[in-house]
Formats: C-alpha cells, sequence, structure tokens
C-alpha cells in the first residue's frame, strides 16, 4: 500500500485535525503518501437551526462514512464528540487518539469569568449540554444559540451579539485563538462536564485491509481509549439522543477512573448527577453500569420528556 487518503470536513479545525494525522502517519509510515479527500458536510452547510432539529452530530459524520464505503477514502478522522455510538456496517472506529484538555472555555470582551456576568446576560452556545449547566448554575441568564465555525462565533461575541460564549478550549488552542480574546476562563471539569469523547480524535476505517487497521492502530492511545469507551457505552446504554442534555466524562488519574455524568431539561431542571471514582481494573463495564443505575431510578422517563421540552417551539422545523 503506498497511498491512504483520509476523509476530513473542511472547516478549519477538521483540516487541523486530519493534517496532524497525515504528518503522524508519513512520519511513521514513509513509503506511505497521505491525501485528503476533503468534503462538506450538512452539519457545515445548514447554520440556520440548532444542530439537534437537523439530525444532531452524526451529520458531520455521516458524508465522511458514505465516502469510505463508496470506496473513495481509506479512513476518515473525526473529532469523536461527534462519531455516534453506532457505527455503520462496513466499517469500524479503531483507534482513538490520546486527548488533549477536555475543558470548555469561558469567552468574552467584557467580563472575566461567568461569575461577573451580571443578571440578564446573554450567553451564546449551541450545545443543549452547555445550556443545561449554565442555567443550572446561573437561571438568570439568557442563552441564545450561536451556531457556525468558529471564527464566526468569535466573530458574533467581538460585535457585541454576545456578552459571552462557551467553546471547547482544545479547538481554540489548536487554531492558536485565545490570544484574540481579551477575557478567557477555563471551566473546571465539576463545573463544565464536557461531551462524550471531546478532545480526543477518532479514527474510522473500512474493514478488511489490514495495512489500514495497523496504520490507524499506531495512532492509538491505550488510556483515552478506555475512558471514550467508558462514555460511549454509557450512551449507547442510556439511549441519549441528540435533543437531550447529557454531560459525560471519564478521566485517568494514576490507578483510578473518575466519571462525571449529568442530564436533565435543557433550562437547568430536573437534573440527575452522578461522580464515581473507580480502579481502572474495575472500570471494564462501569459506563454501562452507571447507565444502568441511572435507568433504574427514571433516567429514561427524565430523558423523554427532555426530548420533548427541548426546542418545543421548533420542532415542526423537523418535518
Amino acid at each position: 500500500m503506498d497511498k491512504l487518503v483520509i476523509a476530513t470536513r473542511v472547516s478549519d479545525l477538521a483540516l487541523w485535525q486530519a493534517y496532524h494525522i497525515k504528518d503522524r502517519v508519513e512520519a511513521t509510515f514513509p513509503e506511505v503518501t497521505v491525501e485528503l479527500n476533503k468534503i462538506v458536510s450538512n452539519g457545515d452547510k445548514v447554520l440556520d437551526k440548532p444542530l439537534a432539529l437537523i439530525g444532531g452530530k452524526g451529520h458531520f459524520t455521516k458524508e465522511l462514512e458514505d465516502e469510505m464505503l463508496a470506496g473513495n477514502a481509506d479512513i476518515a478522522v473525526h473529532s469523536l464528540k461527534d462519531v455516534p455510538t453506532y457505527i455503520p456496517e462496513g466499517l469500524e472506529l479503531v483507534a482513538v487518539t490520546q486527548r488533549q484538555d477536555q475543558s470548555d472555555v469561558f469567552l468574552s470582551h467584557t467580563y472575566a469569568t461567568l461569575e461577573d456576568l451580571p443578571q440578564g446576560a446573554v450567553v451564546g452556545t449551541t450545545s443543549l449540554r452547555r445550556r443545561m449547566q449554565l442555567l443550572q448554575q446561573r437561571p438568570d441568564l439568557k442563552v441564545k444559540d450561536l451556531r457556525g465555525n468558529v471564527n464566526t462565533r468569535l466573530r458574533k461575541l467581538q460585535e457585541g451579539q454576545y456578552d459571552a460564549i462557551i467553546l471547547a478550549w482544545i479547538g481554540l488552542s489548536r487554531l492558536d485563538l485565545l490570544k484574540d480574546i481579551p477575557y478567557t476562563d477555563k471551566l473546571s471539569l465539576d463545573m463544565m462536564i464536557p461531551p462524550m469523547g471531546q478532545a480526543a480524535l477518532g479514527i474510522e476505517i473500512v474493514c478488511g485491509n489490514d495495512k489500514v487497521r495497523e496504520i490507524a492502530e499506531s495512532l492509538k492511545d491505550v488510556d483515552t481509549f478506555i475512558c471514550t469507551q467508558i462514555e460511549r457505552d454509557f450512551i449507547s446504554k442510556i439511549g441519549a439522543g441528540c435533543s437531550a442534555p447529557v454531560a459525560c466524562n471519564a478521566v485517568k488519574n494514576g490507578d483510578e477512573i473518575t466519571f462525571r455524568i449529568m442530564l436533565g431539561f435543557p433550562d437547568g431542571t430536573n437534573i440527575m448527577q452522578e461522580k464515581v471514582i473507580v480502579n481502572v481494573n474495575e472500570s471494564k463495564n462501569l459506563g454501562s453500569e452507571v447507565a444502568a443505575r441511572m435507568i433504574k431510578n427514571g433516567a429514561l422517563d427524565l430523558l423523554k420528556n427532555a426530548e420533548e421540552v427541548a426546542f418545543k417551539d421548533e420542532m415542526p422545523q423537523r418535518l
């Protein structure tokens, strides 16, 4: 095999990620030339509706998967948080890269921290997960939807459309954009629990090619794979849809795994929350076990009701 084709979205961050993997593959396998198949996904095209109303984050991966199944790419590089727990037949999520800083970050041109925001301040985020956690802590805030690529979101903040916005720290760091924002405050994992897979890259391959599998597995980080599998098991077991706010994060510290979970209504009410610490040797089924416990305590009914109230004024647009 002398050529590997990577399917990627065309956003600045997606291209950074794809070129990062390209460089790593070419350094490890100098006999292989890596090319990018750049695809504009539907999630990048439709910017006037919340993601939950156009099919959720799976819209960021479907077109890439279609290209692989059509024989036009060997692997796809995804932000793992965008990868559904269901993988189409013929494809496989083989590797997860080493996870970087998972934190969300508060950004503003006027206020230094979330606590400094005045009552009724406007905060921008598309994420139901962030909306839930923001309003749980500050029910006085007005949370306004925020779509577009990273640069578009930062421009809207600079224009004064929002008093503050919340984004993932890792994307801004990779694109070197934090230096241009007057006030940045990284939020702790206890204050703002990330989503499944944040700050890791998922490497999806076409099944049946041993060389492609070898290349993909060379990118795998074992500790990150363990933690993100716990998160993906939880989401899969509990069946959380894109219209249900769910935060889910596992972190390995030494021989321990800390697993934080929160789910509830987008307005920050009806919250179910857990923080579990176990030994790594006891963590294999942690995601499924915590999900089963929360289901027993009523999580499925809560999620069903959350689904009904999320975007209730906009639901007809789904038809």
